[in-house]
């Protein structure tokens, strides 16, 4: 991809006038989460308030119509989003992901329109994963030229986002062998979306089937997978990331409203109210720091991605192959700092609030589910050790992926 040209920017937005405007707009989404996790109710409505109120081209430079923001204030709001609902937040995880990817395409009549479709609202959904056991290497799902368009056929997993979705980004193999990310309009003929997601966490993200069966796809949806955006995995993983940490924050602040509401404590404790025992603010404590290491984490690592957008955008070759290994380096250690805080907080927090804690009225539970899910994409295991062979013996972290690069299944 030629680094001429793009509509990427340097980033423009004010950290707390983003906060001021997207803050009440996240309170909105938190309101009734309780109640949907128990009736696993699909969240559409504050899908459409994020929309709606612009969450859609936080990236996008304010001269085209956006917000300006640079990737860390962006995974930093999806942190945020995370806290107040960790399945509305994954929802975007694609979204965001194709935005990014039209940001550093070369600047054309086309990209422009795709621009202006996220300025109107319209929203992406995922479809790169192969169902069936299928991988990257070995891509079933199919496009055949017809005429003056082209058909896409196979069959999709984890296709998150796509019941919410306007587009679906699909990847397929063309006749020629070569992957492929087409983008097809979800409501059209050929295209069947099932919810059969069965994990047991992050019910609500639409993560289930898409069966595409000569679905027409224009020439100009078309986008060899080779020319995505370099740090397209690490952007995908960051997204995951940022979600961890928030659920690492909603677990210190269900933890600290759990405590307090505490009526009685133990024969054995240091206090006679709970929240008053120094051994449960202890605890509280505990939680408070892992959710301030998976924020930081996730702050300093999002920043590096700034780096390799910034080395893109001004064209410096060198420097992105620089930047691009400091960012892998970086996500890869804030996976695994972030992973291990959200895990313990989800668990941990228990210790503070006996049985009370365990009742499905509070569905605390839900924060462990939803973190655990999130943690298994990419495990962490194969970070440790990429990590490790890079420091031991110099070892390019990033060498072992091939298409798709990051992107999780």
């Amino acid at each position: 991809m030629s680094d001429a040209g793009s509509s990427l920017r340097s980033a423009t937005a004010d950290t707390a006038e983003l906060q001021q405007l997207f803050r009440p707009v996240f309170a909105a989404v938190a309101e009734g989460n309780l109640e949907r996790e128990k009736g696993r109710v699909f969240p559409y409505e504050q899908v459409r308030l994020l929309v709606d109120a612009g969450f859609s081209t936080l990236r996008v430079p304010r001269e085209l119509g956006g917000h300006g923001a640079s990737l860390r204030q962006t995974f930093l709001l999806l942190r945020e989003l995370g806290a107040a609902d960790p399945n509305v937040a994954h929802v975007w995880r694609n979204h965001l992901a194709f935005v990014e990817d039209r940001l550093n395409a070369p600047r054309s009549a086309e990209t422009d329109r795709w621009i202006r479709r996220f300025q109107d609202g319209e929203f992406v959904g995922g479809g790169w994963t192969e169902a069936n056991n299928g991988t990257y290497a070995n891509i079933q799902t199919r496009l055949v030229r017809k005429d003056d368009h082209w058909l896409v056929s196979g069959a999709k997993y984890y296709a998150t986002g796509s019941l919410y979705a306007d587009w679906l980004d699909v990847l397929a193999v063309d006749e020629d062998g070569a992957p492929t990310t087409a983008l097809v309009k979800r409501d059209q003929p050929g295209v069947t979306l099932t919810d059969d997601w069965r994990g047991f966490g992050q019910k609500t993200t639409a993560s289930g089937s898409a069966t595409y069966a000569d679905a027409r796809v224009a020439p100009e949806h078309l986008f060899p997978a080779a020319e995505r955006f370099t740090y397209q995995g690490l952007f995908y993983q960051t997204s995951l990331l940022a979600i961890l940490a928030g659920i690492t924050q909603a677990t210190l602040r269900d933890g600290i409203a759990a405590l307090k509401a505490r009526k009685r404590n133990y024969g054995h404790a240091l206090a006679e109210t709970a929240a008053q025992d120094p051994q449960l603010l202890q605890v509280i404590g505990k939680v408070s720091a892992l959710a301030f290491g998976a924020e930081s984490a996730l702050a300093a690592s999002a920043a590096t991605l700034d780096d390799i957008a910034d080395a893109h955008r001004a064209g410096d070759t060198e420097g992105k192959k620089a930047a691009a290994l400091a960012g892998t380096v970086a996500t890869n250690r804030a996976q695994l700092v972030i992973i291990d805080a959200a895990l313990q907080a989800t668990t941990l927090v228990f210790d503070a609030l006996g049985s009370s804690g365990v009742s499905e009225d509070l569905l605390l539970d839900r924060h462990w589910r939803n973190a655990r899910t999130l943690a298994s994409h990419n495990p962490r295991v194969y970070k440790e050790r990429m990590i490790g062979d890079w420091h031991v013996n110099d070892a390019d972290p990033a060498l072992v992926y091939k298409i798709g690069a990051g992107q999780s299944e």
